[in-house]
């Protein structure tokens, strides 16, 4: 069954394609300027790889912050590898893009959140329907301010 465009998962698909030009661009010619990153993700994701004492520490989530010290970073597809410092022990890192739940650049007032969109009436669609439910996207009353993040529920129905 058509259930036409799904510009939810298209929106969040391209904000992801957005980070990871972003970060190859770093990965090929470091920061720029002050830019720097922090990056919010699901340690609980399938793909994200991480030092077992720091899932420990962090079992749900962990944002990370991409600044002075960082090295060994390689993009990917589906996400990127980074070497961080976390209490002076460099610890390396895979982040799968879908892992990501923010990404602000604070020095130039950016920001990206990704909200799961399911909610309870379409778990239980899930079970009858194998396609992902379609998002509902309106165009809001008034524009977001300057350096807002915004969250794409913002303008679903």
């Amino acid at each position: 069954m058509d259930r036409g465009i799904d510009y939810g998962n298209l929106m969040h698909s391209a904000m992801r394609g957005l980070i990871r030009e972003v970060m190859g661009r770093v990965a090929e010619h470091g920061l720029p300027g002050a830019h720097h990153f922090f990056i919010t993700l699901n340690t609980r994701h399938p793909g994200v790889r991480m030092a077992d004492w720091l899932r420990a520490r962090y079992p749900d989530e962990i944002t990370i912050v991409i600044q002075h010290w960082f090295e060994a970073l390689e993009v990917d597809d589906r996400g990127f590898a980074i070497t961080l410092n976390f209490g002076n022990q460099p610890e390396p890192l895979y982040v799968p893009f879908d892992a990501i739940s923010t990404f602000v650049d604070p020095s130039v007032e950016f920001g990206l959140k990704f909200e799961n969109h399911l909610d309870a009436e379409d778990d239980e669609d899930e079970d009858a329907d194998d396609e992902a439910p379609m998002a509902h996207v309106d165009t809001p009353a008034e524009p977001p301010k300057a350096g807002e993040v915004v969250s794409l529920d913002k303008f679903r129905k």
